[in-house]
């Protein structure tokens, strides 16, 4: 069985089918294709000076389906979600979901475990303190990341 490439930055398993990361390189395309990844979905934009050029087109070379959503740092919102949710319920697996820190990435799958898998809050709000915690009394900036991740009424 191949190895997590743990070193991709911000590497995390979150489950049998499930991992993510910051940034993906050219290299890793195909370390991601070795363990099994059927799928990625990048939260990134396009735009970011560290995202990786062609990467649906490298990841189709290798066999990898490919969804983008591209999440505006200062403007994620309830359109991105549904988007995600749909690409990781309906899209192959095993799936690596990555953008540029894993700080969107880890956001998104803290609602999605919270607030449709039926994980307890402290050991959702747990996977994503790994990764970051979007406080906005640290920087006023992530405002609007405490704001996406705050419980909605349904």
């Amino acid at each position: 069985m191949a190895v997590d490439p743990a070193d991709i930055r911000g590497w995390q398993r979150l489950g049998e089918e499930i991992t993510t990361s910051g940034r993906i390189e050219d290299a890793d395309v195909a370390r991601l294709a070795e363990i099994g990844v059927q799928h990625v979905i990048n939260l990134a934009l396009d735009s970011h000076p560290d995202a990786l050029a062609n990467e649906a087109g490298k990841l189709a070379e290798a066999g990898v389906a490919y969804t983008h959503i591209p999440v505006p740092f200062d403007a994620p919102d309830e359109a991105h979600f549904a988007a995600f949710r749909e690409a990781i319920e309906q899209g192959p697996k095993p799936v690596h979901v990555h953008c540029i820190m894993n700080w969107r990435v880890s956001a998104f799958f803290y609602r999605l475990h919270r607030d449709h898998a039926g994980m307890p809050e402290a050991e959702a709000r747990a996977l994503m303190a790994q990764q970051w915690v979007p406080d906005a009394a640290d920087k006023p900036e992530w405002a609007v990341w405490a704001e996406f991740v705050a419980p909605k009424a349904f």
